[in-house]
């Protein structure tokens, strides 16, 4: 197999065509609807995953919020390219060693899901044939390119789909590799060095779908399959794998079609509705108290390919049925899987009669309230199936929770492509390829290296810090006097623990907050195992750290307090301390800590009980 990636990481400017403010806001000022179909490119050709996206016919309504414009309405022209998302590109361009175009054309790419106002996106290519060296291989960059986001889906309904214009436009930065990843883990190597890169210019959007990334995949033999959008490295490795297995799979479908001299289907639907009006459960049951029409139809040469194989959880029936639901239908039955769904043998056996089916013959049903959209999908399904004959369609799918993907659209192509005529081309000269050198920070590599000789930290710790995006402020909080390993563990581990619940956070917990808690830790305010206590009261709110452990309950312990509790728990376990001796020094230090936890460090614990233990060890037992 191979594998290319492509990540689009936010940039933290203002968005890239207007000068409005890179906002997200649950405040809506007002909506408008549009329908969108599909154009030619620069050839005049229509690109088949716009003429797929058309064919939908969706009505689309906007949101409107406080940080969008008339430009992202697409009421009037685009401003200028954002002079520091230019200056961004250039910057990480120049890290991966790339060559800078000429001049910078920004081109349209039709898209016509509803996800621009426009029924097209802005991109620019900025840089080409760069490199990036992952775990000692070298692997190629294609492409860098500036894009503006997409508006964000907040609803769909029958026949239409809402989007909130907050995010669209907020500059997007694209570095595509060439497909020369070898393997899942490989792949998501590579995309966490190219996080860390984009990271090290602090010039990046933090935070839950502000980095994506496009996996591009083929099995030998197969086609590229582009998974769209996936937000969590860890999934990067299943979804390789999931793909190529999916690719495998299908490719052994073909080859038993071809064996079996199977053809392709007709698409002709047979209405069979007086075959299944008593069925009420199931694909084919009523829906909101509407009859629907059921058809039928042919797969010749199909029986028996489109349930799994044993071992497997992919099936030709599924791809059959993403098909239904792009159309909107909630799926389709398959004869692979009858008798079920409250359909029984006898049923099963009428279809095969009416539809005139051969021993190796399949069939699938599928029910609509409109007989032409069933027609519609019936084609497409057939489509699909004939395709499965030739062997791996190419397509777009979209990644699901469980490491699995569907069918999103056709794979999309140059045909999409044509220039922008609003925006005059970019002159890149040497001045500006100087600036971006200047501003250059660190490739991880070395800023990698470099942390652990100056720091004497493990490397699994560095390239954790490297891999988030904090070494600067670890630096910065180690050079004013904080212990390495403890500031390099709070921004690890703490911070992104804290900063992950949006449900309990309403604060950032800035550099300086950071501080103010390792110095009050440090004065014996409360113990490190305090922290992630105090900096979450901080980030709920609490005016300073003092309040902040006072919320906690790590405030206000004395020595003499803290003296009285350790000799209670002993005095309190004395027998046990006499039966056992040392050994009981572990049930009693769970004891302790239970009620000292963050208002003492654990060493200065288990000194204190290990004296309290040998006093009472050296006194007569009552």
């Amino acid at each position: 197999m191979k594998a290319g990636l492509e990540v689009h990481q936010q940039l933290r400017t203002g968005k890239l065509f207007c000068r409005c403010p890179c906002e997200f806001s649950e405040t809506v000022t007002g909506t408008f609807v549009r329908r969108l179909i599909a154009a030619g490119g620069e050839d005049r050709s229509i690109d088949p995953a716009a003429r797929f996206q058309a064919s939908r016919d969706l009505l689309f309504r906007y949101e409107v919020t406080p940080s969008s414009c008339l430009v992202e309405a697409d009421e009037e022209p685009p401003r200028p390219l954002d002079p520091e998302a230019l200056e961004t590109a250039l910057i990480v361009s120049r890290m991966l060693g790339a060559r800078v175009v000429d001049e910078i054309e920004v081109m349209r790419k039709i898209v016509v899901d509803g996800s621009n106002t426009s029924g097209f996106q802005r991109t620019a290519l900025i840089a080409v044939d760069g490199a990036l060296e992952v775990d000692g291989r070298r692997i190629p960059i294609d492409s860098i390119s500036l894009e503006e986001d997409a508006a964000r889906k907040t609803a769909e309904a029958p026949g239409e789909v809402t989007y909130r214009l907050d995010r669209l436009g907020i500059p997007l930065l694209e570095i595509a590799t060439a497909p020369q990843i070898t393997s899942g883990r490989e792949a998501r190597a590579v995309a966490e060095e190219i996080g860390a890169l984009l990271r090290a210019t602090d010039r990046v959007r933090r935070g839950i779908g502000s980095i994506r990334e496009d996996l591009n995949v083929s099995a030998e033999g197969g086609r590229r399959i582009e998974i769209k959008g996936v937000q969590e490295l860890r999934w990067i490795e299943q979804y390789v794998e999931t793909e190529v297995e999916r690719q495998q799979l299908l490719l052994g479908i073909r080859d038993t079609l071809r064996s079996r001299g199977a053809t392709a289907p007709s698409g002709a639907a047979a209405v069979l509705t007086d075959l299944f009006e008593s069925v009420m459960e199931g694909p084919l049951a009523p829906r909101g108290g509407r009859a629907r029409l059921v058809f039928g139809m042919a797969l010749p040469g199909f029986g028996g390919l489109l349930k799994s194989p044993p071992g497997s959880s992919e099936r030709l029936g599924r791809e059959l049925a993403d098909h239904a639901r792009a159309f909107g239908l909630a799926g389709i039955l398959h004869s692979d899987e009858l008798p079920g769904y409250g359909i029984d043998r006898d049923r099963v056996t009428q279809v095969r009669s009416r539809l005139k089916l051969a021993p190796d013959d399949a069939f699938v049903l599928l029910a609509d309230t409109s007989e032409a959209r069933a027609r519609a999908v019936a084609q497409s399904i057939a489509q699909r199936a004939a395709q499965a004959i030739e062997g791996i369609p190419g397509e777009t799918r979209d990644p699901l929770p469980e490491g699995r993907t569907r069918y999103s659209r056709p794979i999309p192509g140059r045909h999409r492509m044509y220039p922008e005529t609003d925006i005059p081309p970019i002159p890149i000269d040497v001045a500006d390829l100087a600036r971006a050198d200047a501003l250059r920070p660190e490739r991880p590599s070395e800023l990698r290296g470099r942390l652990a000789r100056e720091y004497g930290l493990p490397n699994d710790l560095v390239r954790q810090l490297v891999a988030a995006g904090e070494a600067s402020r670890f630096e910065l909080l180690a050079k004013r006097g904080h212990t390495a390993t403890l500031v390099a563990r709070l921004l690890t581990q703490d911070v992104p623990s804290i900063e992950g619940d949006p449900a309990s956070t309403t604060v950032e917990v800035t550099t300086d907050a950071l501080d103010a808690v390792l110095r009050a830790s440090e004065r014996g305010t409360f113990a490190k195992e305090g922290i992630p206590a105090v900096l979450r009261e901080l980030a709920l709110g609490a005016r300073d750290v003092a309040t902040a452990a006072e919320r906690a309950g790590l405030s206000g312990l004395s020595d003499d307090e803290f003296e009285g509790i350790v000799r209670e728990v002993v005095e309190r376990n004395r027998a046990l301390v006499h039966e056992r001796g040392t050994e009981a020094f572990q049930p009693l230090m769970g004891d302790v800590m239970k009620v000292v936890r963050g208002r003492r460090d654990g060493q200065e614990v288990a000194q204190r009980l290990r004296r309290a233990i040998e006093r009472a060890r050296s006194e007569p037992s009552a």
